[in-house]
């Protein structure tokens, strides 16, 4: 049996972290050493791994963005092992038409016997092309 308080504090840290993701580093207590991740363009492991694609989304978005959000709808205790997040990602590419991204996915975590992170599943509601695509000028008109 988990430790539910354990629990609720891994949620409580998800939930505080994941909304300003983009802007500040994340909490990387709650997570194990050999933490696996996978999302629709990376898989990987171990701590200094993760701690890398979380640099790098920061990086990006304010390279790339002149705004941008990861909007977080629900995180929440999913089964004895198990937490699940829902989210939006959306910003304003930095570029003369302002293209927009938009996209919304879930986060699947996995807990060790320890109340560590040890899985971090992404999941995106549509190919990586398709979100790309979005950046892409349509018509003369200038509009995303």
């Amino acid at each position: 049996m988990k430790d539910q308080y354990k629990m609720q504090e891994v949620i409580k840290t998800l939930k505080h972290d994941l909304p300003t993701l983009f802007q500040q580093d994340i909490s990387y207590d709650i997570y194990s050493q050999d933490i696996y991740f996978r999302d629709p363009v990376n898989k990987f492991k171990g701590k200094f791994n993760y701690r890398i694609i979380f640099w790098t989304l920061r990086f990006h978005a304010k390279l790339f963005f002149t705004q941008i959000y990861f909007d977080v709808h629900d995180v929440h205790q999913e089964a004895e092992d198990t937490i699940l997040a829902k989210w939006t990602v959306r910003g304003i590419l930095r570029v003369p038409w302002k293209a927009r991204i938009l996209f919304n996915g879930y986060s699947t975590y996995k807990l060790n016997s320890d109340n560590l992170i040890y899985e971090h599943i992404d999941t995106w509601d549509r190919k990586p092309s398709e979100i790309l695509s979005q950046f892409i000028r349509k018509g003369g008109d200038g509009k995303p």
